[in-house]
């Protein structure tokens, strides 16, 4: 299979050979530039000039997101912000934003690599593309737009929201691939629906989501419901923002991960030793050609594994269905929203609208999973069936006791952006 780069299918000797020349040259960019970085590897008792060969990367600390915001807002820059084209930040509702800062030359990266993504994911010069990603500090609508023209196609920056006005745009301009969170898909499908038209019968014929976790059975879910091709894109503005991995149309086994710009690194997300290729741990990332603001050794905390290439000769990594810091403890037992959302897909009388609450009543932890019926098959006190069966399925996969509370079509709320699926309610001790 031709890529959009000859790099894509280039050997692993030829891939290898270009990361420890761009990783070398990074290190020694960030040491001399990057304040932070040059007291991290001073601590850690190491400099640049120990790295060898690319196994020498697993001496130098982590880098994460307790770092970015402890040199809020611009000390992670590695130029004069002067030189800064463009800031990007978090929603930092958890404390200070981390902020990015992107020069000409990273903007042009993150182009490059975006429609890198596109067009492994059967995109093509003059398609027409739906960007449902929200635009603004957030990275995904505007990385999603520049990838999509640098590839040639028609963009419609709809951004997210206006649910109504989603669904008459797809019908009237009639584009061939949609850029969206999954989570907010299930919501443009409803609207199809409560307008009585056929989703499966719209022009889309390919989505490209990200942004959020999302299981496969999601993606079958997406599939019949449009008849189309749905594929996972992967980024996170740390590191560039949408385009460092994405699943190519051919295969769907994994996000190949575009490493002559990014490295990746698995990890014990408890120890931090490294792991190899094949073993589920922590995604650590670090970028190969990013001027504005290096990473090193970058923590993502999204949970996966390294496999070999398929379509490209590059690494994949699995789908990303859960992180670290996604993972509740209830009772003793290690529980993602994701494990929750495989058991709710598999059956054909429940949506992907749900939310799991968790309470705390006196010592006991409780986890009630509120999630939506399918109209056609939604019976007003006649769900009971359902909901035992379903939460038969929980405690045998995940060995967690749960409530199951099927909701009338409409009741959850939906999500405009990334999904907020947990909802905890428990004190905190």
């Amino acid at each position: 299979m031709r890529g959009f780069d000859a790099i894509e299918t280039a050997s692993r000797d030829e891939i290898a050979a270009l990361q420890l020349t761009r990783l070398s040259a990074t290190l020694r960019y960030a040491y001399a530039n990057v304040a932070h970085y040059k007291a991290a590897f001073d601590a850690a008792g190491v400099h640049p000039d120990d790295f060898k060969c690319l196994e020498d990367l697993a001496k130098l600390p982590f880098t994460t997101k307790h770092d970015l915001r402890a040199n809020y807002p611009f000390g992670m820059f590695a130029v004069p912000r002067e030189q800064i084209v463009r800031v990007h930040a978090s929603s930092g509702t958890t404390g200070k934003p981390t902020v990015v800062g992107y020069t000409a030359k990273d903007i042009e990266t993150w182009a490059h690599v975006a429609a890198r993504s596109i067009y492994a994911a059967g995109g093509r010069p003059g398609m027409m593309v739906h960007v449902a990603y929200g635009y603004g500090l957030f990275t995904g609508g505007l990385g999603a737009h520049y990838g999509a023209e640098r590839l040639g196609c028609t963009v419609v920056p709809v951004s997210g929201g206006m649910t109504e006005r989603q669904v008459q745009l797809i019908t009237d301009f009639k584009p061939d691939i949609i850029m969206v969170t999954p989570s907010y898909m299930l919501a443009i499908m409803d609207e199809f629906q409560r307008q009585g038209l056929d989703p499966r019968a719209s022009s889309l014929k390919i989505g490209i989501f990200g942004a959020e976790p999302w299981t496969n059975a999601m993606r079958t879910e997406i599939e019949y419901g449009f008849a189309m091709d749905a594929v996972d894109i992967y980024g996170l503005s740390e590191v560039i923002g949408p385009g460092v991995a994405n699943e190519c149309i051919e295969t769907k086994d994994g996000l190949h991960i575009w490493e002559d710009h990014f490295y990746p690194e698995i990890i014990d997300p408890e120890t931090g030793a490294v792991l190899p290729d094949g073993s589920k741990g922590e995604l650590v990332f670090t970028s190969l050609t990013k001027e504005g603001m290096p990473v090193i050794r970058y923590r993502t905390r999204d949970l996966t594994r390294l496999l070999p290439g398929t379509a490209r000769t590059m690494r994949r990594m699995e789908k990303v269905t859960g992180r670290s810091d996604d993972m509740v403890i209830v009772r003793g037992v290690n529980m993602f929203p994701s494990q929750i959302e495989e058991q709710l897909l598999k059956s054909e009388a429940l949506t992907g609208h749900y939310h799991i609450v968790l309470t705390r009543e006196g010592r006991m932890d409780e986890v009630a999973v509120h999630v939506e019926a399918r109209p056609e098959f939604y019976a007003p006190g006649g769900m009971d069936m359902e909901a035992a069966v379903v939460m038969s399925r929980i405690k045998d996969t995940i060995g967690l006791t749960t409530r199951v509370v099927i909701e009338a079509p409409g009741a959850v709320e939906r999500s405009v952006g990334k999904a907020r699926r947990l909802v905890d309610r428990r004190p905190r001790d």
